[in-house]
């Protein structure tokens, strides 16, 4: 039977070809979205640890916690409170580097904890007017201590090279508090968020809940998966990914059914001649589906190929490489191959039909 089956695929190249292809498109985009979606759920968990922070504050329902805002003046209340060990603003600003529009800049209070745990390879901390750079950002531009960089129209001078071992904070550039607030547009009593440290002595999940009930209007978020449902950018992957996936399974089964039931009705007189010599319907029905599992392990094959390259190279295409870091794991890869697995079967289940009630009559049927 296996012998036949490589047969029938070899039979229509051009049709068994464009059948797989369809799968392929429909399986690349599957990989590349659930790859970049694994990324972005790793840059959410870096987002809410930055300055080795257990949670982040941000404002309630913001559209993106990028574009939080929060008030300073809530900082002597934050402190006060049981389970806050230290509480240290720190302000984002997204896009304001020219040569790398990907680049975050991170505005650090002097003062806080994440300022004091920056780790400098080079050069000395940022000041008024000077920055220190992640080393991979650094590494990107050719910057070292002594270069100017731009940061919307105005130019910082390099003091140093700094590196996080966090893939955000590594891609981006670490000013002073009041130097990213002035580049973001806002006063110098807002901040994009609130890192905090807790108390040894409660847990997150506690201090959330005390937080959030003291203060109505933050949000605390200790956990990936919680920034996600904070971001309507992230919501929309998310749905995009499901989107693909079962259009991907409704194009990709239409492709395989159309393909393979034109392969059954031009193949009554073979159908006939294998039901004279003792073939039975599941043994048709199991040619037909061996048929369709063929070409979807074609397909399978080369869109895992390519969404591997498109979920690599899209980031940086886009100049979002510092946002999004593609997570290619097993689970990823193997939960698109499944997909395309099924897409071959259910695209086989009505040709199977067909096969199995023509079979009897194709033996009659004249020549």
């Amino acid at each position: 039977m296996l012998a036949l089956i490589a047969a029938n695929a070899r039979r229509r190249p051009a049709r068994t070809a464009i059948t797989a292809a369809g799968i392929a498109v429909g399986v690349a985009a599957i990989v590349a979205l659930l790859a970049l979606s694994a990324g972005l759920n790793s840059t959410a968990g870096q987002l809410i640890h930055l300055g080795r922070a257990d949670l982040g504050l941000f404002q309630r329902d913001a559209a993106d916690p990028t574009a939080s805002v929060v008030p300073l003046a809530l900082l002597r209340r934050l402190r006060a409170q049981p389970e806050i060990a230290e509480a240290t603003p720190i302000q984002l600003v997204v896009g304001a580097l020219p040569r790398d529009p990907s680049a975050i800049v991170f505005g650090l209070d002097a003062r806080g904890f994440a300022a004091r745990l920056l780790v400098l390879t080079a050069g000395r901390g940022p000041s008024a007017g000077h920055v220190a750079l992640g080393n991979v950002l650094a590494g990107r531009l050719h910057a070292r201590p002594g270069d100017t960089i731009r940061l919307r129209g105005h130019l910082f001078q390099v003091a140093g090279v700094s590196h996080a071992g966090i893939t955000l904070e590594d891609s981006g550039v670490i000013t002073t508090l009041a130097d990213a607030q002035a580049l973001a547009g806002r006063t110098r009593q807002e901040a994009t968020t609130i890192a905090v440290r807790l108390s040894s002595h409660t847990t997150p999940s506690r201090a959330k809940r005390e937080l959030q009930a003291t203060f109505p209007g933050l949000s605390a978020i200790s956990d990936p998966s919680e920034a996600l449902r904070e971001g309507v950018n992230s919501e929309l992957i998310s749905k995009a990914v499901l989107l693909i996936v079962v259009l991907a399974l409704i194009i990709g089964a239409l492709a395989v059914a159309n393909t393979m039931l034109a392969a059954v009705l031009e193949r009554r007189r073979e159908l006939a001649l294998l039901a004279t010599i003792g073939w039975s319907g599941s043994q048709l029905a199991l040619l037909v589906l061996g048929e369709a599992v063929t070409v979807s392990i074609l397909g399978t094959a080369v869109g895992l190929l390519l969404g591997s390259l498109a979920a690599g190279l899209l980031p940086a295409a886009l100049g979002l490489q510092a946002f999004i870091s593609p997570e290619l794991t097993m689970w990823v890869l193997g939960r698109a191959a499944l997909i395309g697995m099924t897409i071959g079967v259910i695209g086989a289940l009505y040709p199977i039909w067909r096969a199995r009630r023509m079979w009897a009559a194709a033996a009659l049927a004249p020549a």
